[in-house]
């Protein structure tokens, strides 16, 4: 079965940093795109970060270029969301997302996803 399992959210005070994890079981990492999303109450579900399978090309929402970076380490089956000079509006709840084979920009779009983990809290509050 597979399954994204996300860790390192938390408290943050504005200006700090998390990084958050994503252990996946049940297929091998390396040839799949992963993706990271956020979502606050009342509010749509909004990419963040992609890595797409195979090329390791990697996509960022504007609102997060230059501060978050996302990762793989294919051999501990495991992505990372490193995210930095953490902002109010970051506060949300962080999803990631597995899919096979998905390449490109498309990585960006969650309707192409089918594997999801059960998020972790991100806060932001001095």
């Amino acid at each position: 079965q597979v399954q994204p399992v996300e860790s390192g959210g938390g408290l943050v005070q504005p200006g700090g940093s998390l990084r958050l994890s994503c252990a996946v079981s049940g297929f091998t990492l390396a040839n799949y795109a992963i993706g990271w999303f956020r979502q606050t109450p009342g509010q749509e579900r909004e990419g963040v970060a992609c890595i797409s399978s195979s090329d390791e090309t990697r996509y960022y929402a504007d609102s997060v270029l230059g501060r978050f970076t996302i990762s793989r380490d294919n051999a501990k089956n495991t992505a990372y969301l490193q995210m930095s000079n953490l902002l109010p509006d970051d506060r949300a709840v962080y999803s990631c997302a597995a899919h096979p084979y998905l390449f490109g920009s498309t990585c960006q779009r969650s309707e192409y996803y089918d594997y999801w983990g059960q998020g972790t809290q991100v806060n932001i509050s001095s």
